[in-house]
């Protein structure tokens, strides 16, 4: 699936419920280096980098970093990220892990480039079927909202992203289900 889209970029849509997420689970201080994995346009790279975080946005997309909102937004894929070792102290994703087709070679590369003691948050939809609640994304890239379940490339849940992290070098601390605007899980981990 690619996502080289000038139209998928300008209308993916901030959720400012993503900041309150990152703050509560993440708890980034000023000074912190923060990845964001899947980062659209930047708009959360942007709101941390207001608070004093050295942010750095990723984005599969060149579009949506060459519109970006923010600075330091690189297009990279995430099952190549482009960084050394221990780059950063924390590192958040939402609701893109599902669309990376290589996921376990991205999760290696997450948490490689994440320091010892770091956090990995994870946020991906709690679908019941593979591609469920991805018709919006599938009708802005195809043009046919059918075509919802070629736009995820994974169905996750907690259990599935445990096996997944099991052979990294990570602990999981927690899971969350939240319902509010659409069913999604939030996954923490603690890099070791």
């Amino acid at each position: 699936m690619a996502y080289t889209s000038l139209r998928y970029a300008l209308h993916n849509r901030w959720d400012s419920s993503h900041l309150h997420t990152v703050n509560r689970l993440l708890a980034p201080a000023p000074g912190m280096r923060l990845l964001e994995v899947g980062c659209g346009r930047g708009h959360l790279t942007k709101r941390l980098q207001e608070q004093g975080i050295d942010a750095v946005g990723i984005d599969a997309n060149p579009y949506a970093v060459e519109h970006g909102v923010a600075c330091n937004l690189c297009a990279m894929q995430g099952e190549a990220l482009d960084f050394p070792d221990a780059s950063f102290d924390l590192l958040c994703s939402f609701h893109a892990i599902e669309h990376i087709p290589l996921l376990e070679q991205a999760l290696a590369e997450m948490a490689r480039v994440v320091k010892p003691g770091g956090k990995l948050l994870l946020v991906y939809p709690a679908e019941p079927i593979k591609g469920l609640y991805a018709f919006p994304t599938a009708f802005i890239l195809y043009r046919n909202p059918f075509l919802a379940g070629e736009v995820h490339c994974h169905r996750l849940t907690p259990a599935r992203l445990r096996r997944l992290t099991a052979p990294l070098p990570v602990e999981h601390l927690c899971s969350e289900f939240h319902l509010l605007r659409s069913p999604q899980f939030f996954s923490l981990f603690r890099r070791l």
